[in-house]
């Protein structure tokens, strides 16, 4: 690769020159700046970010790690980084991870060769030693929809917990007797949390046991494959609490295939609020997180800490809201409920 003093040498100047040229810093003739250009042309020379960002220089670049963008839920969390990003004049690099530790590691490595000037991850196995080597590195790092036991960056979230309680409470209160959950990954952290909450609000019911849990792999094929588990083992249930939306449209498509009519015989809530879940027949009733708001907010507190503007890390805790639908319409299930069973 060509260097400034290749550069310089080609032009005829001096290094210092290059420089000049490069950083727009100082005086210099127009002919020599447009022989040192066609020098760097000829030469195919890309200036070093990481030797313009030691002269001060900000690149105003934020790089986005997420796990899996062919969930809606992320692209619509990528929008608001990028919105706000573009606001302030910052570029955005997108890596996808496929929730793979090694591509993950990969991505920040390289990202931080690019000397980015900051980064948001959404990541299930960031290790602190890698926040840690970031932070030392000057770069500062948001985690997004994940919690972090460190204290050494900012993390943007929502309220897991208070949305599967609410999702429970919601199924309750329609008329259902007998609950049951599908739910993403226990390695995931706003899975495990849902599934703790969902156990909180039904183990004191003697209906109760593990069977009435499966997991779904946070996608709709998982979704529907729960769902058929779900049905083989507790044949009763009037009540399905799905942890994210892409389950329960996956449990929906499963119900409708079997004949089974959705609210009037199972009643189906998911989590998250992505757009898809308006649009089914019937519509699925969810717990909405503020996606977009979550990357708003995380780009918002990155930028600051690259300008110097906030040092503190703390912890963005949002609002989650249920949107109810016709997958829980209070009066179908009222109609039917378990009398379906006992005809």
């Amino acid at each position: 690769m060509a260097t400034i003093r290749d550069v310089a040498k080609l032009a005829g100047v001096s290094v210092a020159t290059v420089s000049r040229v490069l950083n727009q810093n100082g005086y210099v003739n127009k002919d020599t700046e447009k022989t040192v250009l066609q020098s760097m042309k000829e030469l195919s020379f890309e200036p070093s970010q990481v030797a313009r960002r030691l002269a001060g220089k900000t690149m105003k670049t934020i790089s986005l790690i997420l796990p899996d963008i062919s969930n809606p839920f992320f692209p619509e969390l990528a929008r608001g980084v990028e919105d706000i990003a573009q606001q302030h004049q910052f570029n955005v690099f997108l890596g996808n991870s496929d929730n793979l530790e090694k591509k993950e590691k990969s991505y920040i490595e390289v990202m931080q060769k690019k000397s980015i000037d900051g980064l948001i991850i959404v990541s299930n196995t960031v290790e602190e030693e890698t926040i840690n080597k970031l932070q030392n590195a000057k770069i500062p790092v948001v985690l997004l929809d994940r919690p972090f036991t460190g204290n050494n960056c900012s993390i943007v979230r929502a309220r897991n917990s208070e949305g599967a309680q609410l999702a429970v409470k919601h199924l309750f209160e329609v008329g259902c007797r007998k609950i049951a959950h599908i739910s993403g990954p226990d390695n995931i952290n706003p899975a495990y949390e849902r599934l703790i909450a969902y156990i909180n609000m039904v183990s004191g019911h003697d209906w109760y046991d593990q069977s009435l849990i499966e997991e779904g792999g946070f996608d709709i094929k998982g979704g529907r494959e729960a769902m058929k588990r779900l049905l083989q083992s507790n044949a009763d249930i009037d009540g399905v609490f799905a942890g994210n939306d892409l389950m329960a449209l996956g449990a929906l498509k499963e119900l409708l295939q079997m004949g089974i009519k959705v609210p009037e015989q199972i009643a189906i809530c998911g989590f998250d609020g992505i757009q898809l879940t308006e649009y089914t027949e019937p519509g699925i009733t969810t717990i909405a997180q503020p996606i977009y708001e979550m990357g708003a907010l995380a780009t918002e507190v990155l930028i600051k800490k690259i300008q110097g503007e906030e040092h503190e890390n703390k912890i963005f805790e949002l609002p989650v809201k249920l949107i109810q639908r016709n997958s829980t319409n209070k009066n179908h299930v009222q109609m039917g409920g378990l009398a379906w069973r006992k005809k």
